[in-house]
C-alpha cells in the first residue's frame, strides 16, 4: 500500500503473525496490544477464518483504523462490524456476503472505497444501502452475479450516483487512477497538494540558502578589507622600524667619523 510509511499497521492473515488462523483469536490480540489498538490504521485479516461467518473480535476501539481487509475469511454478514467512522477503505472480496451493506452506511459512514468482488450479491436491490454511503467514490463487484444483469453499469451508477469508479473504470470507460496502489480516490489531489507544499517548502529552502550564501560572501569581503587594512598597517610599522634602523646606523657611523677627529686634535 502506498504512504504506508508513519502508519500502525498490523497483518494477521497471511504473511502475518496469524496465518492460518481465526477471527476469534484476534481478541486475545487486541488485548495484548490495547495499548496501541487505538492508533492502528491499518489492520489485514486476509484468510483469517472466522468461526460462525462473521467479523470477530473488532472492536470500535479501533477508533483510528481507516483500511481493513478481510479478504477470503468466510464471511456471509457483516452485521457486527463495530462503529469505524474514520474507515476509509473496506476489502471484503472472496467471501459469502449476501446482503447486510445498509450497516456500512451506518457504522462506517466516510467509506471511499468499497471492494465485495467474489461475493454473493446478485442484484442491485442488495447495493441500493449503499446510496447513504455519500463519501462513496469506488465499489468494485468483480466475479458477483449482479455484474451480468443488463446494462448492469448504466444502472449502478444511476442507482449510486457519488460512485466515480465501477470495477476500476468511470462512467467513460476510463481506468481509476493508481486505483491498486492506495485505494482512497481522493488521494491524487492529496498528492498533488504534498508536492505543492514540497515545492513551496524546497523554494523556502533555496531562498533561505541564497541569503545565506549572499550574507557569507559579505563577510567574507568584510574580512577581506580588514585584513588588508591590518596588511597595511603592519607594512607602515614594518617601514618605520627599517627607517629608525637606518637612522641608528647613520647616527653611528658619524659618531665613528668623529672619533678619529677627535683623537688628533688630542694629539695636538
Amino acid at each position: 500500500m502506498g504512504r504506508s510509511s508513519g502508519r500502525s499497521r498490523y497483518g494477521l492473515g497471511s504473511g502475518g503473525s496469524m496465518a492460518g488462523g481465526n477471527l476469534q483469536r484476534l481478541k486475545s490480540f487486541a488485548l495484548s496490544v490495547w495499548a496501541a489498538v487505538t492508533e492502528v490504521k491499518e489492520l489485514v485479516l486476509d484468510n483469517c477464518k472466522s468461526i460462525e461467518g462473521k467479523i470477530e473480535g473488532l472492536t470500535d476501539e479501533f477508533e483510528e483504523l481507516e483500511f481493513l481487509s478481510t479478504i477470503n475469511v468466510g464471511l456471509t454478514s457483516i452485521s457486527n462490524l463495530p462503529k469505524l467512522n474514520k474507515l476509509k477503505k473496506l476489502e471484503l472480496s472472496e467471501n459469502r456476503i449476501s446482503g447486510d451493506l445498509e450497516v456500512l452506511a451506518e457504522k462506517c459512514p466516510n467509506l471511499k472505497h468499497l471492494n465485495l468482488s467474489g461475493n454473493k450479491i446478485k442484484d442491485l436491490s442488495t447495493i441500493e444501502p449503499l446510496k447513504k454511503l455519500e463519501n462513496l467514490k469506488s465499489l468494485d463487484l468483480f466475479n458477483c452475479e449482479v455484474t451480468n444483469l443488463n446494462a448492469y453499469r448504466e444502472n449502478v451508477f444511476k442507482l449510486l450516483p457519488q460512485v466515480m469508479y465501477l470495477d476500476g473504470y468511470d462512467r467513460d470507460n476510463k481506468e481509476a487512477p493508481d486505483s491498486d496502489v492506495e485505494g482512497y480516490v481522493e488521494d491524487d489531489d492529496e498528492e498533488d497538494e504534498d508536492e505543492e507544499e514540497y515545492d513551496e517548502y524546497a523554494q523556502l529552502v533555496e531562498d533561505e540558502e541564497e541569503e545565506d550564501e549572499e550574507e557569507e560572501g559579505e563577510e567574507e569581503d568584510v574580512s577581506g578589507e580588514e585584513e588588508e587594512d591590518e596588511e597595511g598597517y603592519n607594512d607602515g610599522e614594518v617601514d618605520d622600524e627599517e627607517d629608525e634602523e637606518e637612522a641608528g646606523e647613520e647616527e653611528g657611523s658619524q659618531k665613528r667619523k668623529r672619533e678619529p677627529d677627535d683623537e688628533g686634535e688630542e694629539d695636538d
